[in-house]
């Protein structure tokens, strides 16, 4: 496990031992792209160094538990060894939202507030006289109760429209966001391992925008050498491989899938660790990793642009400080009037939190 590196591990003593245990593992898995095999030889051979099983309880205990509680699943057809289930995939976002968001809660749907008074899911302290169309789960009841004594009485009580009340709402914008992540040969480089991280948070923020604003979409595509989406499931799988960077492959495709989507409010999210290197012509592929090639920035370019016009603002995060990415990232980003920020692999998810929520109220 090149370029992982493992600190002093102390046990909680408040913590049951498979709680203690699949907290690791569930680190190992991501770090092992779901192998569940890999990640468990890895968890028997730091248990010699760090000591965090017991007499009591040991692997195979926890592998046992693993596999009753619906975290993994034996393979089909007598070929051995385990798969994670859905289950484990849900929890692994869960965790990465904790992990990388930190103490934020479930909440309602629909709390990116506007100033637009209107239909919409956030009561407001006003209330004002019903109108046909008005949502009757906006009730006032108190204030259309009292209406309806002081209008009637309570010897001819009676609840007439005239009498109802509902409370205000704001108008609740919903967002659209397409999140890219960087899969070129350079996440894995040097010994740093950046990917883990940027499967991280890609996990929290999907589990973020599905618990708490439910009606906002969130797209996640991979580039290298092409740009192609990946499902959410597919996360925790994501590996790099042997490519260049086709940042114009990527940016193209985040622009169809976001063309497609009907509301208004969209943005990129882009994490990069290196320049544009590759960029592919009809079926051949133009590749340059020596410095900033100009025929290919100039691409990324025309695209930064395309998507200013198209009030698509992107976010880039950059997690190297590579100065050709840096040099690129100023024009790319002045180009569409969006944002950059270099963010270290601890920070990067409450960089993208941050940046997701402030749109959000623009």
């Amino acid at each position: 496990m090149l370029g992982y590196r493992f600190s002093e591990y102390k046990a909680n003593p408040n913590q049951e031992p498979f709680e203690r245990l699949f907290k690791i593992f569930q680190e190992l898995l991501l770090y092992t792209s779901g192998n569940v095999e890999e990640a468990l030889a890895w968890m028997t051979e730091l248990d010699k160094v760090y000591h965090f099983t017991s007499p009591d309880y040991g692997i195979g205990d926890f592998i046992r538990d693993l596999e009753e509680k619906g975290y993994i699943r034996r393979n089909a057809h007598g070929q051995g060894g385990f798969r994670p289930t859905a289950k484990m995939e849900i929890s692994l976002r869960q965790k990465s939202l904790e992990e990388v968001f930190g103490n934020l809660k479930k909440a309602k749907s629909g709390q990116h507030n506007t100033t637009l008074i209107g239909r919409g899911d956030e009561f407001t302290a006003d209330v004002k006289p019903y109108e046909f169309g008005d949502a009757l789960e906006n009730l006032a009841v108190t204030n259309s109760l009292r209406n309806a004594y002081i209008n009637h009485g309570l010897d001819d009580f009676q609840l007439t429209q005239d009498d109802l009340e509902v409370y205000e709402t704001y108008y609740q914008s919903q967002m659209s966001s397409v999140l890219m992540i960087d899969i070129s040969h350079s996440m894995i480089l040097y010994g740093e391992d950046r990917i883990t991280p940027a499967k991280k948070v890609a996990l929290a923020l999907a589990e973020f925008i599905q618990t708490r604003y439910p009606k906002d979409t969130l797209d996640i595509i991979v580039f290298g050498d092409d740009a192609w989406p990946i499902q959410l499931k597919d996360v925790p799988y994501l590996e790099v491989g042997p490519y260049h960077t086709n940042t114009v492959a990527g940016l193209e495709l985040a622009i169809d899938i976001l063309r497609r989507r009907r509301n208004p409010n969209k943005q990129i999210f882009m994490i990069t660790d290196g320049k544009p290197t590759c960029l592919k012509i009809g079926k051949n592929y133009y590749k340059n990793a020596f410095g900033l090639d100009r025929k290919i920035v100039n691409r990324c370019l025309n695209l930064a642009v395309r998507c200013r016009k198209l009030e698509i603002p992107i976010t880039t995060f950059m997690i190297a400080r590579d100065p050709y990415l840096v040099r690129f990232v100023e024009a790319f980003t002045q180009a569409n009037n969006g944002k950059a920020f270099y963010a270290t692999l601890q920070g990067l998810g409450s960089f993208v939190l941050e940046n997701y929520k402030r749109r959000k109220k623009l």
